[in-house]
């Protein structure tokens, strides 16, 4: 097996251990404890995106709870306003009368009323 043009063996020990020094170096080999640090903070990441994930789930169920009974209140209000409307169509209007002039009142003309 080839490896960057060359095979390890006919190097012996010392070139096999100087690659795999490289090897760290340039980042292509990481020891145990810089791989458990890695794995260690995707965790923690991955724990923040699942809690942000339920806080937002959260909020849009009580959002929507608050919708609903928004919607809820505005349709009791409008059956409201639609019954005091036919309450106060149902109402005798009041008729005006005209004065007449008796013995026992005042002589003058009312005011019209406003």
């Amino acid at each position: 097996m080839d490896l960057l043009g060359f095979r390890p063996t006919d190097l012996g020990a010392v070139a096999l251990v100087g690659l795999i020094v490289l090897m760290v170096l340039r980042g292509q080999l990481v020891t145990r404890r810089q791989f458990d640090d890695m794995r260690a903070d995707k965790d923690a990441q991955i724990a923040a995106e699942r809690d942000e994930k339920i806080t937002w789930r959260e909020a849009h169920r009580v959002s929507e709870e608050a919708r609903r009974e928004a919607q809820d209140q505005a349709g009791e209000m409008l059956e409201m306003s639609r019954t005091a409307g036919y309450f106060f169509n149902a109402l005798p209007q009041p008729r005006h009368r005209e004065v007449t002039a008796d013995a026992g009142m005042d002589q003058q003309a009312a005011p019209p009323p406003t």
